[in-house]
């Protein structure tokens, strides 16, 4: 098995060269650098369907999916044409536009815990206004994260955890002042003995807790039973704002996400991805009284000049009624559980200890015996045994997320000879490892 994903890539490895030259580490999100599973990353000339194409010519089966958004699969016609309608009017205005109104009303309807909702341009902007909102309505100043979810990176949310569940936060990144670093605690996932703590210690004083209510930047982590319900009932007895991040999981894990999967009432959820059909977009929304703080009706100021982008409604737009057309998601449950069995069968076969958590069409691979619940049961995972089997897959044409702690995805176009050709892949470079 050869140790570069790129040996064979002379385009993509010239277009890299000349990458590094002008952009800080050759990419535009670190990830892409391919780092952490070794070689250099390869560009991609098109896609189509479950298939990318690369600069080089390769296709390949793609479980990244755009990281998400890409739950029809790329170049959907519906949003093909989506798009192309919307462009023939203009690319932006600079004042509301009707997609705009018919998008939150799209949300509204999916989600019915957001009774308002504002548009933003990306995930991140959506995660650190509704920690603006929720401090900015309870006249708090401290939020709750847990170690392992990411929320973007704006400087309040990329804190990691200290040494103790109660340690405040130190920036995971350098340009973060310490002094921000102090207003956001860390816990622990899936342990309700750090949140009884924690409130305990800071009485009247924690504005929000922002969770991703399903895991998928750690890798795909599921909540232990009952513990969202939970994390709803202490953060309702102490008045503080409970925000659900389903950037990832909105629309994906069921049409109303994880919040209807597990009948849990978040005060603020954040979206995006899929709400984009592919083009960039956020979302957050939630509680009215909350959402009345935001200026012009109330004190809390949040503006973007392309939120609410006509093109990139027209896409969300498609995208939501497909879903709502379809309701794919009892087949993608099925494809994913598919992909999942093959690999865990394989590994036990061999003798290699995996953990394949999945739910609908989101899934990871842990090689560990450790059952993967949080931050730190995620970290037991083999990363250099992870970085050999993406390197097979991806020499034998599957796409895996280039990290051994990301989750993958799985898309409505991937029904049929994708899967199963996926399956004899995988389970085949699993019996090589």
């Amino acid at each position: 098995m050869s140790s570069s994903c790129s040996s064979a890539s002379p385009v993509s490895d010239a277009l890299f060269a000349r990458a590094l030259q002008l952009i800080p580490g050759g990419v535009n999100s670190p990830v892409r650098a391919f780092r952490s599973v070794g070689g250099a990353p390869f560009f991609t000339q098109s896609a189509q369907g479950a298939t990318l194409t690369t600069a080089d010519g390769r296709e390949l089966i793609d479980f990244v999916c755009t990281w998400g958004p890409a739950i029809h699969g790329h170049n959907h016609p519906v949003i093909k044409a989506a798009i192309a309608a919307a462009l023939d009017h203009g690319t932006s205005f600079g004042t509301p536009n009707p997609y705009e109104v018919e998008m939150a009303e799209l949300i509204v309807r999916f989600v019915p815990s957001i009774k308002k909702v504002r548009m933003t341009s990306s995930g991140t902007e959506a995660t650190m206004s509704a920690i603006r909102l929720a401090r900015g309505f309870t006249k708090r100043d401290k939020i709750i994260k847990f170690s392992g979810c990411y929320h973007g990176h704006s400087d309040s949310l990329l804190i990691k955890a200290g040494s103790g569940a109660l340690t405040h936060g130190h920036p995971d990144s350098a340009g973060i002042p310490a002094s921000f670093a102090r207003e956001t605690i860390v816990l622990p996932y899936n342990d309700r003995a750090a949140l009884d703590a924690c409130f305990s210690a800071n009485p009247g004083q924690i504005a929000g807790v922002i969770i991703e209510p399903y895991c998928g930047n750690v890798g795909f982590i599921m909540p232990d039973a009952g513990y969202l319900a939970y994390v709803r009932e202490i953060t309702a007895q102490h008045g503080t704002v409970l925000i659900f991040d389903e950037v990832m999981t909105g629309f994906r894990i069921a049409k109303g996400g994880v919040q209807e999967r597990e009948n849990i009432t978040p005060d603020l959820t954040c979206l995006g991805k899929i709400i984009g059909g592919g083009l960039p977009v956020g979302a957050f929304g939630g509680r009215a009284d909350i959402m009345d703080y935001l200026a012009p009706l109330g004190p809390v100021y949040q503006a973007g000049t392309l939120s609410g982008n006509p093109l990139a409604m027209a896409a969300g737009i498609a995208s939501l009624r497909l879903l709502e057309e379809l309701n794919p998601y009892p087949r993608l449950d099925q494809l994913g559980r598919q992909l999942c069995a093959a690999v865990a069968d394989a590994a036990k076969a061999k003798g290699i200890a995996v953990q394949t958590p999945q739910c609908g069409s989101m899934f990871s691979f842990f090689f560990t015996s450790t059952a993967v619940r949080d931050y730190d049961t995620a970290l037991t995972g083999d990363a250099k045994l992870f970085a050999r089997f993406f390197r097979g897959a991806l020499e034998r044409g599957v796409y895996l997320a280039p990290s051994a702690y990301e989750a993958g995805f799985i898309s409505t176009a991937h029904d049929g000879a994708a899967i199963d050709r996926a399956c004899e892949v995988l389970s085949g470079v699993i019996r090589e490892l």
